[in-house]
């Protein structure tokens, strides 16, 4: 396959840009120069006339180019569209590195040229604090009572297999090593080579996996990360943050509190997944901690080997000879080098830590035995007396390498590395109650109570000291696994420290109730004590747009709920309240979606500044504007000013965590966002005047109509469901082997059971992307009707109001990735003419509108005219993603027909796996 550019380049795009063609080109060329050597000339000419005619049907429209390439891939067999898809799949994967690639080459050039810093990075945010007139010490403060966490979450749709991102791996490296400036002919010969190596072992490497993961393959996945990136990107970036603010004039080497640290859900998310179990969290949190260890057992054996230094020519400490003396090595070899005899007793006591915890033993043994760390604070306190003996004696340049990195990391991952938390919905919580009352006071029916009755019930059970479980009843299955699970969080927590797990959030949380009986399943399996005091933090989880709308009287009955507050207070005063994005989108769409959740973070803001009690919000985004998705740092400061307050958690969503963290350079962007982003929004943004009044109401009826058509379409239009389920992978992919979590809550084939991540997953794959956009012109229409000049009022809100502005530029987004070309060919599938014409009439309308309405507002006449690289990008892209989205429709139909062939339910998967490369953030 070859990669060509209409006159060398897309139309506009600047030199510097030319470096990216060229990755691109070349890339392209080498998969080309495989698909020939394995497969032969025929296929190779096969997938370039596809590639041609789609190129030409793209970007010119040609009818007779679109009727060509249609008879094309319908008349490929099974094994031949195979071959096809994996050519355009792999297109797409490389494609993807080279644009990761330039990321990173633009950067540097940037840093090289000395260029003012960046929007977005934290040196910028730091220029405007300063520029605000924020001292050192006040940037320091937030800093030191930050907390930014990004959490990892498994993807029911992920489709990535890391054999295959390992080599992708090698790719940018080999990528990054070929234009070095200093390479000689045969080393560029050489770098070449090995490339096209690695592009014949991706060719014959399998891009799916052949069974469906389970919820360890998910853990396992997500470890990965860590390696590829938090465990070097997270100290270098503190690093970089520390030594900023010396430089501002704030006290050199003054560590900062670790305020950034990673999360995960990854092994302790029940809601919807069965699979979920004690059994798997305990798992979890070994395979976490084994992790961590073996990665400081690596650091420390390095370490040693960097710090050799004589006491005979530089004197140490007496914590540190003391350290050296206790130390098993007792090599006459080492008997002056202090600093090797001490971290050879910090790597035995860490393997003896190993051992204890978690029964592993590392594969380089120890010199000696030693006795095992209790606490990961404990293993730092070693590592503060080698940082301070060197500083002690004139060597502290020695401490500003891997030392610096290893103590921070220690500090960021301690023993348990992430971070897990617990959730499961509210209605399992419910039913498991229910038992146990039950069983100990028969007749109480409590799934039958009212609110207030629970509620009472719920006050009286925190402030009794009577055991509500009785510990030889037969309970049932259900409300046996809650108990085990609960349990295995408070050995989890005994074993490996107070960090392990620090929050269980209810999902579809519906009223107070909801907290309280969490907190009495906490009580009466040790995690909550008699006085409050416990270890996690309760966490609501409001999803639908009802839910959102009463999350403020919920938190209200709550906090003034003596027995609950109680649990605040002993948390230090603060509470996390958690907003999702995607079930809120799903049940009433993109604008309303966005404009709950913004007057729920208002009141919830001010609702807890009477109370006196911290607000926290954690934000479940998804990677699709369809879930919340979008640039987070834009995200981050559309938030209502006041809100965030340096208190942010986020969710990172399976497909967005390979394209953000595979790459070391880019995980170290897209985690300095996070942190620029919340230091504006928190230091800066307060400033800022109140959002006009005329603003506020023009956003809630421009809310208010959005929401009646979106709910006009999905739940009130007869039949919706039928067409939704046979013009996308909705059902195909509930039988696929893509994730561990069920695509539905419950069997009922239902829109409103369906989970949020497969809906929207759904729409992106066959190109309609319905949830990031639909409504929003038919809200525009309705208030053009009620408004004369009603338009100037929106443009005035699209320059002004960053929350609007993200909104129309979100949108922007996903409307550029979406095709309704494509999407007719979808259209096709659904069996009944009239159902088909009725509904997609209605969708095509609806997107015209939409865009003309985008258009009249930002004063542009064309999408992503604010962004044109991601317009090149899709210009480049598009053309390889269209024959995969052509060849979906024809195996769609085929497997529809029973055709049981395994060619073409491979096939299928493969698309969706290409399609969504393609994209980049489709689910």
């Amino acid at each position: 396959m070859q990669h060509k550019d209409r006159d060398g380049a897309p139309p506009g795009a600047a030199d510097k840009d030319r470096p990216l063609q060229e990755d691109i080109r070349w890339l392209g060329r080498l998969l080309g120069d495989t698909v020939r050597a394995q497969q032969g000339q025929a296929v190779f000419d096969l997938i370039e006339r596809i590639r041609r005619t789609s190129v030409q049907f793209h970007r010119d429209e040609d009818v007779t180019a679109k009727r060509a390439l249609e008879d094309i891939l319908h008349r490929l067999d099974p094994a031949q569209a195979v071959e096809v898809i994996r050519a355009f799949s792999y297109f797409s994967h490389l494609a993807n590195i080279a644009e990761d690639h330039h990321h990173v080459r633009r950067n540097r050039s940037h840093a090289i040229a000395g260029s003012p810093p960046r929007r977005g990075s934290v040196a910028d945010a730091l220029a405007r604090a300063f520029a605000a007139g924020l001292p050192p010490d006040a940037v320091n403060a937030f800093f030191n009572g930050a907390r930014i966490s990004p959490v990892l979450t498994a993807h029911p749709t992920e489709v990535r297999r890391r054999s295959t991102m390992r080599l992708e791996i090698a790719v940018a490296e080999l990528l990054a090593q070929r234009e070095r400036a200093d390479l000689t002919p045969d080393e560029k010969a050489e770098t070449d080579e090995q490339l096209s190596r690695v592009v014949l072992t991706l060719w014959q490497t399998n891009l799916l996996r052949r069974t469906r993961l389970d919820v360890l393959d998910e853990v396992t996945n997500g470890l990965s990360y860590f390696d590829y990136t938090f465990f070097r990107e997270l100290p270098r970036l503190y690093a970089g943050i520390e030594d900023q603010l010396a430089a501002a004039g704030g006290t050199p080497g003054s560590p900062l509190h670790s305020f950034l640290t990673i999360g995960s859900w990854i092994g302790g998310d029940r809601d919807g997944n069965p699979f979920v179990t004690a059994e798997t969290l305990r798992a979890t949190l070994r395979r976490q901690s084994i992790q961590v260890l073996n990665f400081y057992l690596d650091e420390v054996h390095a370490l040693g080997d960097e710090l050799p230094t004589s006491s005979l020519l530089v004197p140490v400490s007496a914590a540190l000879a003391d350290l050296a003396a206790r130390s098993p090595d007792t090599s006459p070899h080492r008997e002056a080098e202090s600093y090797r005899r001490a971290l050879a007793g910090f790597y035995a006591r860490l393997a003896a830590t190993q051992q204890r915890l978690n029964g592993v033993t590392p594969p380089r043994e120890p010199v000696g035995t030693a006795e095992p760390y209790e606490s990961a604070g404990a293993f730092a306190d070693d590592l503060r007396v080698v940082h301070d003996s060197l500083v002690e004696n004139g060597t502290a340049a020695l401490t500003r390498g891997r030392l610096r990195s290893l103590r921070r990391a220690v500090d960021c991952f301690g023993f348990h590395l992430a971070s897990l938390d617990l959730r499961q919905g509210s209605d399992v919580h419910v039913e498991t109650l229910a038992e146990l009352f039950e069983a100990v006071a028969p007749g109480t029916g409590y799934g039958g109570l009212g609110e207030q009755a629970r509620r009472a019930l719920l006050c009286d059970e925190l402030r009794s000291r009577r055991p509500l479980i009785r510990p030889q009843h037969g309970y049932s299955d259900t409300t046996t696994r809650e108990l085990a699970v609960f349990r295995a969080a408070r050995d989890g927590l005994s074993s490996y420290g107070p960090e392990a797990i620090q929050t269980a959030i209810i999902s579809n949380t519906r009223d107070a109730s909801d907290l309280l009986g969490l907190a009495v399943l906490m009580k009466n399996t040790g995690l909550i004590g008699d006085d409050g005091a416990g270890a996690i933090n309760l966490v609501p989880l409001f999803e639908t747009i009802d839910d959102l709308r009463r999350s403020v009287p919920i938190m209200d009955a709550l906090l003034s709920t003596p027995e609950y507050r109680r649990i605040v207070e002993a948390r230090g005063g603060l509470q996390e309240v958690m907003l999702g994005y995607s079930d809120s989108n799903k049940d009433g769409g993109y604008v309303t979606s966005g404009w709950e959740i913004y007057k729920a973070e208002v009141g919830l803001m001010e609702l807890f500044r009477r109370h006196g009690v911290r607000l926290r919000l954690f934000h479940g985004r998804g990677g699709t504007v369809g879930r919340g998705g979008g640039p987070s740092f834009d995200a981050i400061l559309a938030q209502p000013a006041g809100v965030v307050g340096g208190q942010i958690r986020l969710t990172e969503q399976g497909e967005i965590i390979s394209s953000k963290y595979t790459n070391p350079d880019v995980g170290q962007r897209n985690l300095e966002i996070h942190v620029a982003a919340t230091l504006e929004a928190s230091l800066l943004h307060p400033q800022q005047a109140a959002v006009p009044e005329d603003f506020i109401a023009a956003m809630e009826q421009l809310s208010g109509h959005a929401f009646a058509a979106y709910r006009d379409l999905v739940f009130e239009t007869p039949r919706f469901n039928d067409y939704f389920r046979a013009s996308t992978v909705i059902d195909e992919i509930a039988t696929l082997n893509i994730g561990s979590r069920p695509a539905s809550r419950k069997a009922t084939g239902a829109i409103a059971d369906l989970r949020a991540i497969p809906w929207v997953f759904s729409w992106s794959q066959c190109r309609v992307m319905l949830p990031g956009w639909y409504g929003f012109g038919a809200a525009v229409a309705a208030w053009r009707k009620d408004k004369a000049n009603g338009i100037d009022l929106l443009c005035r809100m699209y320059r002004e109001w960053p929350f609007f502005t993200t909104l129309l530029s979100n949108m922007d987004m996903v409307l550029a990735k979406s095709s309704m070309a494509i999407a007719s060919r979808y259209a096709d599938l659904v069996p009944d003419g009239d159902l088909r014409k009725a509904i997609f009439s209605r969708l095509r309308a609806e997107r015209r509108q939409t865009i003309a309405a985008i258009y009249e507002i930002t004063g542009t006449d064309r999408l992503l005219a604010g962004n044109p690289l991601l317009a090149r990008s899709i210009e480049n892209r598009f053309p390889y993603i269209d024959p995969l989205n052509h060849l979906q429709v024809e195996l769609l139909r085929a497997h529809r027909e029973n055709n049981d062939n395994e060619k073409v339910l491979r096939g299928l998967l493969l698309t969706i796996n290409g399609i969504s490369a393609g994209l980049r953030n489709s689910g």
